[in-house]
């Protein structure tokens, strides 16, 4: 049911309060385009994964190469991301859960621990920071009651999850703990995955000025890493894995997988002066202990994270009000490189340390003028360095420090009786992380510069007939300058470069139609959604420069990107319990390099769940459902190599999977 007009099925647009910007309004009166994701909207599949909520906004998209391995891209974003989340800044409870290497470690997060989704399309900088792809809020879930939640999963290839959650409130104070396992076999060879998490999340108000909230996660992921196909070898048999090839390995034999043990900590204070102003302030940080045996190496990292995050806001007068603060991250990275000798490691090949730190301060002012308009005014600083030290195999010591740079933000709305238009001006920078600094080619780059641009973005939004339809039009055009693009060596290691200009040019439509909503009725709920994206995304000025002599990218589509996407959902729910959701994807071709010589194919994906929800004379929730992910039986990829070597682009997705799960709310009442 997730859209860009942020619906659900137990609310109403009204009703909604996004805090996009610190707007902390309904998202018809937010001037920038916005996806609200609700529980309800994020439990509509098999609740393993956001992705496939995710991929039912307009203008993003989720990836999966592997269980467990995934990428995030708004507006083509992850094209900078062979493996991993990059230039999406992701917050978690009001915390950035980017690292000040600007990576994410997304899948660290279980799909019940996530209440809810605010997906910002555009440079979020005027608030958010560094970044040119996008802003992600998530938040833990809110319960003001004691229950005890049980939940469990099951589907093919080995998918198990199971869930135990627990929630003491009282008065001042709300407690929220839990544990969830999950494990897969994978549709793939060498791909199983395993997970297990937990999470303890704590408010509690003082008094009625002061409130502290903690959260706290320690998760232990591992998968298996397949790697890329040929073409000829997806077609043949696309569940196998990378074979053996030239010098190297299969993936099989070196036992490429990815280990992750990672402890989040994180405590907010919210103050409120007067009134007129508040504090909300923030300090986190993390460990994490990352082991990568790939084909090529034997990695291990263990990373320290801290940061900080300062926001008060000052309502001048009822029409004027003001926001400003500041955030900083450092990350510490010991690498160390070995052989991989068949999953064991072998002679050390590197010994070095990355530490990045990432600073910006912001501020952003809001004028309501009268007559339904309201200006917005911000303005961020930017700050970041990324310092190199190698003891081993030569003793080197470099450091990359970035120009400040300034990223304004000016959006301005207009309030008509059932709609609203707006159009905002926005400029991001996005230095490059340590990833893209420090590839796989284990040398630090002094040449990578940081892309920077300006996004011009237009759109409506807002309700019809009775507030029973809900739409949303968005058009864009955003220009970036010194794109970063990965490449691959003959060796396999990938780098990155700067790829001159890039347009990109966009139109996002989205719809709901609350067709019934009778709680009188047999059927309560009856409600069709359907989405649509286009990606008119070209280089500019791209020379690539070879061995053979050099390329002209110029005009060659956007990497990465499909040209359009769509998408169209339904939803029925029923007085006495049973529901049904369904859900189908259209996905156009991707170019798969630069020189747009290869293409993944289209596809459709169809999914549906059909259950039974019914409050018991107890007062406790019993669900049961069942379902069916890719309906069709498409052989697709979904998470595909960018310019990979030799053409190992391709990373199979399983076909037509069955799951079925069932869940206990069991209430307690005092």
């Amino acid at each position: 049911m997730s859209n860009a007009q942020e619906i659900t099925r137990d609310s109403t647009l009204a009703e909604i309060v996004v805090e996009a910007y610190s707007a902390d309004r309904p998202p018809d009166r937010v001037p920038v385009s916005v996806t609200y994701l609700s529980n309800q909207e994020l439990s509509r599949f098999n609740n393993s994964s956001l992705l496939p909520a995710v991929n039912n906004i307009p203008g993003v998209r989720m990836e999966e190469r592997s269980p467990g391995s995934y990428r995030f891209s708004i507006r083509g974003s992850s094209l900078r991301s062979p493996f991993g989340i990059r230039n999406v800044k992701i917050y978690w409870n009001g915390m950035p859960l980017t690292d000040g290497g600007g990576n994410t470690y997304l899948n660290l997060l279980d799909v019940e621990n996530i209440g809810s989704a605010e997906v910002i399309k555009g440079p979020g900088g005027s608030l958010y920071g560094a970044g040119t792809g996008g802003v992600v809020l998530l938040k833990s879930p809110r319960v003001k009651d004691d229950r005890i939640v049980l939940s469990a999963l099951g589907a093919g290839y080995g998918m198990q999850r199971y869930s135990l959650t627990g929630t003491v409130h009282s008065d001042k104070t709300t407690a929220r703990a839990g544990f969830a396992r999950q494990q897969s076999e994978g549709y793939r060879d060498q791909s199983e995955m395993e997970r297990n998490a937990v999470n303890l999340n704590l408010d509690h108000a003082f008094n009625s000025k002061n409130s502290i909230s903690a959260s706290i996660f320690y998760t232990d992921v591992f998968y298996e890493t397949p790697g890329g196909l040929t073409l000829a070898l997806f077609e043949a048999d696309p569940a196998q894995a990378r074979p053996a090839g030239g010098p190297f390995p299969s993936a099989e034999d070196q036992k490429a997988a990815v280990t992750n043990k990672t402890l989040f900590a994180g405590i907010s204070h919210h103050h409120d002066w007067n009134q007129r102003s508040y504090t909300s302030s923030s300090v986190y940080g993390s460990f994490v202990d990352f082991q990568n045996p790939s084909i090529r190496e034997y990695e291990i990292r263990d990373e320290t994270n801290i940061g900080l995050r300062s926001v008060t806001k000052y309502f001048i007068s009822e029409r004027v009000n003001l926001a400003g603060g500041g955030e900083y991250q450092f990350l510490d990275s010991p690498i160390k490189k070995y052989e991989n000798n068949g999953g064991q490691r072998g002679d050390k090949t590197n010994d070095d340390v990355l530490v990045s730190t990432l600073g910006s301060l912001f501020a952003q002012s809001e004028f309501d003028a009268g007559a339904h308009w309201l200006i917005t005014v911000g303005l961020s600083a930017n700050f970041a360095a990324v310092s190199f030290d190698s003891s081993f195999p030569a003793e080197v010591a470099e450091e990359r420090t970035f120009k400040p740079f300034f990223s304004p933000r000016l959006a301005v709305l207009k309030s008509f009786k059932t709609f609203s238009a707006y159009a905002s001006f926005s400029n991001g920078f996005s230095p490059p992380t340590i990833a893209d600094l420090y590839p796989s080619t284990a040398e630090f780059d002094q040449s990578l510069e940081a892309e920077h641009g300006n996004n011009f973005e237009a759109g409506l939004k807002g309700k019809m007939f009775s507030d029973k339809v809900y739409f949303s039009v968005t058009g864009y055009e955003f220009r970036i300058r010194n794109t970063i693009v990965p490449r691959r060596d003959e060796a396999d290691a990938e780098y990155f470069v700067n790829a001159g200009e890039t347009e990109q040019r966009g139109l996002e439509i989205s719809m709901d139609y609350l067709v019934v909503r009778d709680a009188e009725q047999f059927i309560t709920d009856l409600k069709v959604s359907s989405g649509y994206a286009y990606h008119h995304y070209r280089f500019k000025d791209y020379i690539q420069a070879t061995n053979q002599g050099t390329l002209d990218h110029s005009g060659n589509k956007l990497t990465g990107v499909p040209p359009t996407t769509a998408f169209l959902t339904f939803d029925i729910m029923t007085r006495r319990g049973p529901y049904i959701n369904f859900t189908t994807n259209y996905v156009d071709h991707i170019p798969l390099n630069d020189a747009n010589t290869a293409y993944a194919e289209a596809y459709v994906l169809i999914s549906a769940r059909i259950g039974y929800k019914n409050l018991l004379k107890s007062g406790n929730v019993l669900e049961i459902f069942t379902g069916v992910e890719n309906a069709a039986n498409e052989v697709y990829s979904l998470g595909n190599d960018l310019n990979a070597a030799a053409g190992r682009y391709y990373n199979a997705a399983a076909p037509r999977n069955y799951y079925a799960g069932v869940r206990f709310d069991l209430i307690f009442k005092r």
